[in-house]
């Protein structure tokens, strides 16, 4: 098992869910940590309580990944104390509305495509030249069984996942040989915000995604994570799906009545 004591972790979208899942598993490695996320207040009361638990360094930015100058600007802001970064998890990502293609609305297309896709593609271009300096690092893109099979109504973000699938394996073969490890965690349905994001805050349709049926919950994704990272230095994890038990596919669920 590769320690992971001391490693610094670059997590986007830590705010809430899955990346604020995986900032409280590596900070249980010690690992130190630089949060990201546009809830800047929700990642520095994670931040304080990691520090104080965990005796970690931490480092807050507000970033919205959809804007590349923004990221930049972070990423060169990063002093040497913070810009050896080990391992970025890609986590950034979002669902927005749920309706057939022809019903679609371009608002709700362009904050996936931009969040999902160019969002981890931003992030990505400017981390992973400080990982090529140092010839070692590990990207982990957060993706989704919806990258794999599409679902009734999913159309859009199944295509944003679908290309999250492509970014990871396109970057695991352009940085073949530079020491540079690449793995996605594709997870099926995961108790998060998503849902409430995804109906725009109808706490009713958000809970209906999920009942009858006990979900993945972030600890159980950012688990996976962890696997990833914490590999032998020769062992690279491509992908891992997951789903809950009661989940076979993104459209064969077995709910309880």
């Amino acid at each position: 098992m590769n320690s992971l004591n001391g490693k610094t972790i670059f997590i986007t979208g830590a705010s809430s869910g899955i990346g604020k899942a995986c900032a409280e598993i590596f900070a249980k490695e010690k690992s130190n940590l630089v949060l990201t996320g546009r809830r800047v207040e929700r990642i520095k009361n994670i931040s304080k309580k990691l520090e104080e638990e965990y005796s970690i360094k931490t480092k807050c930015i507000k970033i919205d990944v959809r804007d590349f100058n923004q990221i930049k600007k972070a990423v060169n802001s990063l002093d040497s104390k913070w810009n050896k970064i080990d391992i970025l998890i890609n986590n950034a990502g979002l669902a927005r509305g749920f309706n057939k293609i022809y019903d679609g609305k371009k608002l709700d297309w362009d904050e996936m495509i931009d969040t999902n896709i160019k969002g981890l593609a931003y992030v990505s271009r400017l981390v992973l030249p400080l990982m090529i300096k140092r010839k070692k690092g590990h990207v982990i893109n957060i993706g989704s069984t919806a990258g794999h099979e599409v679902y009734p109504n999913g159309n859009v973000y199944s295509a944003t996942k679908y290309a999250v699938k492509a970014l990871s394996q396109s970057i695991r073969i352009d940085v073949l040989d530079k020491g540079i490890n690449v793995s996605s965690v594709d997870p099926g349905m995961v108790e998060t915000e998503f849902s409430l994001v995804r109906f725009r805050g109808d706490k009713k349709k958000a809970s209906n995604v999920y009942k009858g049926l006990k979900p993945l919950s972030p600890e159980n994704v950012a688990e996976a994570v962890l696997f990833c990272a914490s590999r032998p230095e020769n062992v690279n994890i491509n992908e891992i799906i997951l789903t809950p038990l009661a989940q076979a596919s993104s459209t064969q669920v077995h709910r309880k009545r």
